[in-house]
């Protein structure tokens, strides 16, 4: 890959005119000297510094405008911060999941986001700050914060790690622009470092708490796993190069904290600054009990992705998944009564499936009242070299799909996905140099989307719906409701559209039954699961008069209609179930706090 700034900047200049997601791409092809990609920010600063030098042209804004921007960042209403937790070991054995001893369980070292979190030791505080600054440099808007925390499961990690974890995201959140705790906390880890260091012939390497990629891959290589001859396993060589250094060096009584002390930074984050107005965790179904989510909850997470992967017991045996479909049902269950959004990553392509199989299973996660999911990532299987599944590679028992397969896969769970229901990715970001054999094209979901119009098949999922920048004529918005019932609910989900665009929508839950398995302060309460307003984010309080969909009102007036339909199928409380930095907002419209949730009274 080229890793010249010059030649970069001359390749945006002739490209100038191309759509946004051709610049995005074409950013991508170009690498540091350490194998890293150039942030735009950076892009940015260069830019500035020599335009009308080495060939470049004269200052032109609109180049900076068009990196500036780059809306598809928060146009969703909120600014999207992804935090990786560190290298643990993970319940699962799947065949497919890769096995790279430098990141959480699954995750490569390569993409964007993991890379991120090596750099910055792993730690809460110092990724957040790092996301925060980064969106901030390039113009957008940070006040209303979507935390994304990803990295292999996450109700295996201790919970004191877990409180620790989520308070330190709070604590950079809160401290954003008025306070940095950066250098304190880099200083600790090097402090750790050191104190490493000084002992290593006792650990037999070099490769703990090291923050450079190039020589942690040079260090990891010969201890990593090769997919087709596992002689130990991930969580074996976890446990004996993170594990054990960590709790001896003290590392792990420093990454603790107490409910009282994440409750404290909660608090200050329902007026911050910077609030956290989504939090979002990823687990296995075999993970979730009424306990579990109860915990989840507390940490004031509002959403929970799940990994299902297939609704196939056959196939969930062969790749070694752990859990049946039975369990499945069971954790919708009970994180739909808890009110969480389920966000449900299905895998395509893995051992044992095929086209047909997987087109009936994704039409089955629909049609059966026990699933129907509020959002999805569609992950057709990518062969890493360091997953057991290229054992199955070399015998000729599993192979990637075609490109007719896989797009037939593809476009099938983009035209049978339902208006209530978001597809959020489709194809996972792995960087090709990481992929055996199988599919390199990062953009398919364009591709799909592309197949589904020239067949004339419709999409109606709600990112093919977003209104995004688009302006609108208020007298032309529309409330539409789609009802739809699981085994547990009747679903209403409220939308002002305009145009078919979705503007704004509120997902309402009416309990089948007056009690609930998780949390008694929900008996005979129907729950608000998520209220989302559409259009670039805008500032706490801030006013926009160009016709975009934040803060016109509709957010309140979805409320009072699913006030209204709840008091009319006769039940006496609306619960929400809040983000820690969205409280005050439903305080100001009638809701008082309960333990975990919010209710409104219907008189």
């Amino acid at each position: 890959m080229p890793n010249d700034m010059i030649s970069l900047l001359l390749d945006l200049e002739s490209n100038l005119d191309k759509p946004i997601e051709d610049i995005l791409r074409l950013i991508k092809k170009y690498q540091k000297a350490d194998g890293s990609h150039w942030n735009y920010a950076s892009i940015i600063e260069q830019y500035k510094n020599l335009a009308g030098t080495q060939g470049l042209k004269e200052f032109n804004p609109k180049l900076v405008e068009k990196i500036l921007m780059k809306p598809v960042r928060t146009l969703s209403g909120v600014a999207p911060v992804t935090v990786l937790t560190k290298p643990y070991p993970c319940p699962g054995k799947c065949i497919f999941c890769p096995n790279d001893l430098r990141m959480p369980k699954s995750y490569l070292a390569d993409e964007p986001g993991a890379q991120r979190a090596e750099k910055n030791y792993f730690d809460p505080y110092l990724q957040t700050t790092n996301r925060l600054e980064a969106l901030h440099s390039m113009g957008h808007q940070v006040d209303k914060v979507e935390l994304i925390i990803l990295g292999g499961t996450w109700t295996a990690y201790p919970e004191s790690y877990q409180i620790w974890f989520v308070k330190e995201c709070f604590r950079a959140m809160n401290d954003f622009q008025s306070k940095n705790d950066t250098e304190k906390i880099t200083k600790k880890y090097q402090d750790f470092q050191k104190k490493f260091q000084e002992t290593e012939k006792k650990w037999q390497t070099n490769t703990f708490l090291n923050t450079n990629p190039l020589e942690n891959k040079e260090n990891f290589s010969k201890l990593q796993i090769k997919g087709e001859d596992i002689s130990e396993t991930y969580n074996q060589l976890v446990k004996k190069y993170y594990l054990e250094p960590e709790n001896a060096l003290g590392v792990v009584q420093y990454q603790k904290a107490t409910w009282t002390e994440l409750e404290k930074e909660q608090v200050k984050n329902e007026t911050a600054l910077q609030r956290c107005v989504g939090l979002v965790i990823e687990t296995r179904p075999d993970e979730i009990t009424p306990a579990s989510v109860k915990k989840i909850r507390h940490l004031g997470a509002t959403k929970v992705q799940l990994g299902i992967q297939s609704l196939d017991d056959e196939i969930l045996r062969k790749n070694k998944r752990g859990h049946d479909v039975k369990t499945i049902r069971t954790a919708f269950s009970l994180l739909r009564q808890a009110g969480f959004k389920l966000h449900i990553h299905f895998m395509a392509n893995l051992y044992g499936g095929s086209v047909a199989k997987d087109k009936r299973d994704f039409a089955k996660l629909f049609r059966d009242r026990d699933f129907r999911p509020d959002e999805l990532k569609i992950y057709p299987c990518s062969l890493i070299e360091t997953a057991e599944l290229m054992r199955y590679y070399k015998k000729g028992l599993w192979k990637p799909y075609s490109h007719e397969e896989l797009l037939e896969i593809t476009s099938f769970t983009l035209t049978h996905t339902p208006a209530y229901c978001r597809i959020t990715r489709m194809i996972r970001d792995i960087p090709s140099q990481d992929i055996v054999v199988g599919n390199t094209k990062s953009n398919f979901r364009q591709i799909a989307e592309q197949h589904a119009i020239k067949t004339n098949q419709k999409m109606q999922d709600i990112r093919s719906r977003e209104i995004r920048s688009s302006n609108f004529e208020i007298d032309g918005v529309q409330l539409k409701i789609k009802n739809y019932q699981t085994s547990i609910s009747n679903e209403k989900f409220l939308q002002f559209v305009y145009q078919d665009k979705i503007l704004a929508f509120l997902r309402l839950s009416l309990p089948l039954s007056p009690t609930n398995e998780v949390s008694d302060e929900l008996n005979g309460a129907a729950m608000i699961r998520e209220i989302h307003v559409y259009g670039r984010s805008l500032a706490i309080g801030q006013k926009d008069h160009d016709d975009k969909a934040q803060h016109f009102g509709f957010g309140k007036k979805l409320i009072a209609k699913a006030a209204a339909i709840s008091k009319k199928a006769g039940f006496s409380k609306l619960a929400v179930i809040s983000a820690i930095g969205t409280k005050e907002y439903y305080r100001k419209r009638g809701f008082s706090d309960g333990e975990l949730y919010q209710f409104l009274h219907l008189s």
